[in-house]
């Protein structure tokens, strides 16, 4: 099984520039002491569902056979993000998710708990609610003690009002108190 492994838009901008793109024991080390640093929290995109976009017409939130589910290498994603953390010692004060069940289940596969916070909620289609949204992230991003840090599940939309970056499906950015990446993960296979 194979991670990989990004820090900041490493991958992005190296490549393009000449440069060398870190080992993933580098992105790794250096996405672990951002978490061991705390005073943030890691954004993570829900693992990976069925195709599609968004939900079916007439979705519902208390009824997850009525929505875009985790897939069965989504299943496997989320169990390896808490294998992840588990090997790294890493235990997040809190683990906040959006109330789609692909979030849940993410929260619950890795970490086998979850708080449900609305501010996560995908906002899809609704760009007014994700200013608001985006404005309670950075709220709660600033009361964040050091040498703690919360796993946020969410989905895209959420994640690029916060940071203005794309992010992938199984992939997790660690935003500090000012709301800007610090580092990124992807724990797809």
């Amino acid at each position: 099984m194979q991670r990989r492994g990004f820090v900041g838009s490493v991958v992005a901008g190296a490549l393009g520039a000449g440069g060398l793109v870190p080992s993933l024991a580098q992105a790794n080390a250096e996405f672990a002491a951002a978490l061991r640093e705390g005073g943030c929290a890691v954004i993570l995109r829900h693992a990976q569902t069925e195709a599609g976009i968004g939900d079916p017409p007439g979705f519902r939130l208390d009824i997850c056979s009525t929505q875009r589910n985790l897939s069965t290498e989504g299943r496997a994603q989320a169990r390896r993000i808490g294998d992840w953390f588990a090997a790294q010692g890493l235990r997040p004060q809190a683990v906040l998710s959006s109330a789609w069940c692909r979030c849940r289940d993410t929260a619950d596969l890795a970490f086998r708990k979850h708080a449900l916070w609305p501010a996560l909620n995908s906002f899809f289609g609704n760009a007014d609610s994700g200013k608001e949204q985006a404005a309670q992230m950075r709220t709660a991003l600033a009361r964040i003690p050091r040498q703690q840090f919360e796993v946020w599940v969410t989905h895209q939309v959420n994640v690029t009002a916060l940071t203005g970056a794309f992010i992938g499906m199984a992939e997790a950015f660690v935003v500090d108190a000012r709301g800007q990446v610090v580092a990124r993960h992807s724990f797809s296979a």
